[in-house]
């Protein structure tokens, strides 16, 4: 069964540790980088919770969600007033055992929980060449909006 723990000295390093497979690192920011920036986020009175994803008693990847602005002045009201699925990872080891949808699943428990308060929507973004994410959060009812974080098409979740 999926559960969530705070990132802790008991366990920051292992996730620190956890990678995907070579070909998707272009893909996903590494823990370390995350967690900065959920440390950042949050020194600025945002909203980010960084977990670490356990599988029963293994460790097997590491999410972030967030909610409302971290400040870039070309969000849009889309990201300023609702929950962003910020990073999903699963590491090598796991993957392929639908782990991932099961995560998915709990994440979005979680985000009904408004733990930072009632939203309508959840985004995420992906990078363009990123075929199989698309297709992941497609499947789960993600629907491409048009808009682009950076240099990442956006996708939007109805709560």
């Amino acid at each position: 069964m999926i559960q969530f723990e705070e990132i802790t000295n008991k366990n920051i390093w292992k996730v620190c540790d956890l990678e995907p497979f070579e070909e998707q690192k272009n893909f996903v920011a590494e823990n370390v980088q995350s967690l900065a920036e959920a440390y950042a986020t949050r020194n600025e009175g945002n909203n980010a919770l960084p977990l670490a994803v356990y599988n029963d008693d293994d460790l097997i990847g590491f999410i972030m969600i967030g909610k409302g602005t971290v400040g870039n002045p070309d969000e849009s009201d889309l990201i300023k007033e609702n929950y962003c699925f910020w990073r999903l990872m699963i590491d090598k080891k796991f993957q392929g055992q639908g782990l991932g949808k099961q995560t998915m699943d709990a994440a979005m428990a979680l985000i009904r929980t408004f733990p930072f308060g009632k939203a309508k929507k959840v985004w995420l973004s992906y990078e363009p060449e990123n075929n199989r994410a698309r297709e992941i959060y497609q499947k789960y009812g993600f629907v491409e909006n048009g808009e682009m974080c950076g240099n990442e098409i956006v996708a939007v979740y109805e709560l």
